[in-house]
């Protein structure tokens, strides 16, 4: 018998969220490059607080973050009293959503951008709107025409995933500047750090009260698995999050894990030269085999198919060799396929592989 208990509105049009695989059948040697991963891991600074932490499991942590954000705004000079940390930046999206989104509202991102926008937004009771890109980059214009009296949040993944294509900061401001009364521009910058001189909207985020960023510790700084992001913005937008925040929504291990982590920018600096370094062989590779993609400003390559039917075909084969990329289909890309940027083995031999598929000699 079908129960008489429904959930809210918008729930039930929530596809549920496909991570990248990460296993193989049969394989026990695969190679994951599905999920953006570093593949140089955490920073040794990194690993020798998280395991110190283990002395204190039996503590609750504190609620405050304050040692965290201390630590941020120091390497990045914001105000601590600024900056909210959550469980990745999913949870700070969330926030976002749950804060300032209700049932007739509105919120914008675009057509290839990260899909916790859209569950977010169903989650909250809101109405997703998705902007058509440009050649799979943010289209500000098509932004702009897109937003009504009825925009709550935009949302802008800058570098995006899984295009890997970003605009400059000046069309950032160009949007927050153009945007509704009342409407907030979110900067997600999960992959800043892969660009050399970009502050992922700090700067915007400070002067402008409508601009917000989220960061992320799952990316460069190799913490997937401890799940630590934060957001910056405006007081006022701070104030609201902090209400909803649960008061113990980070562990003792993730904040100061996460600490050491960010104040270890040498390490970052390496890790930021070498994607850079291998991203450049990987895509050349790529290209030379027939197989194009836009210039990546993150840590992985969106590969361009002739066809659906061939970027499947091809994932199918990795997937026999022992290789792990990512379909994305469901970010509308079919055509293509997602791999991230690993150690440069990795690279060399997904790119062999593919050229070897491309031959037709799978």
């Amino acid at each position: 018998m079908a129960s008489s208990i429904k959930p809210q509105p918008g729930i039930m049009e929530i596809a549920l969220y496909q991570g990248g695989q990460a296993h193989v059948p049969g394989r026990t040697d695969a190679i994951k490059l599905s999920s953006n991963e570093n593949p140089f891991g955490a920073s040794d600074k990194a690993r020798e607080a998280f395991s110190r932490a283990v002395h204190s499991l039996h503590r609750y942590p504190n609620t405050d973050h304050a040692s965290l954000r201390q630590a941020i705004g120091d390497v990045h000079g914001l105000d601590p009293a600024r900056i909210i940390c959550g469980v990745g930046s999913d949870e700070i999206i969330h926030f976002l959503c749950q804060a300032y989104v209700g049932p007739r509202d509105e919120v914008v991102f675009t057509e290839h951008g990260f899909l916790m926008y859209r569950i977010s937004t169903y989650a909250a009771g809101g109405t997703p709107v998705s902007v058509p890109e440009r050649e799979r980059t943010t289209d500000v214009d098509a932004i702009l025409a897109a937003c009504t009296k009825k925009t709550k949040l935009v949302f802008i993944a800058n570098p995006n995933n899984p295009t890997g294509t970003m605009i400059g900061l000046a069309e950032l401001e160009r949007l927050a500047n153009g945007l509704p009364k009342g409407a907030l521009l979110v900067v997600d910058g999960a992959y800043a750090e892969y660009v050399e001189g970009y502050d992922g909207g700090a700067e915007l985020a400070t002067r402008l009260p409508n601009v917000f960023m989220t960061r992320t510790f799952s990316k460069i700084y190799g913490l997937g698995g401890l799940r630590i992001g934060w957001g910056y913005g405006a007081q006022d937008v701070i104030d609201v999050l902090n209400r909803i925040r649960g008061p113990f929504n980070l562990s003792t291990a993730q904040l100061e894990t996460a600490e050491a982590a960010v104040r270890d920018q040498d390490y970052v600096k390496k890790c930021r030269d070498e994607n850079m370094r291998l991203r450049g062989i990987l895509a050349e590779a790529l290209a030379e085999k027939g197989v194009p993609s836009d210039t990546s400003t993150a840590n992985f390559v969106l590969a361009r198919f002739g066809s659906a039917e061939e970027a499947e075909a091809c994932d199918d084969y990795l997937k026999s060799e022992g290789i792990i990329v990512r379909r994305v289909g469901g970010y509308n890309l079919p055509h293509c396929l997602r791999i991230t940027v690993g150690d440069e083995p990795s690279c060399r031999r997904v790119a062999h592989l593919i050229g070897v598929f491309k031959a037709g000699g799978a």
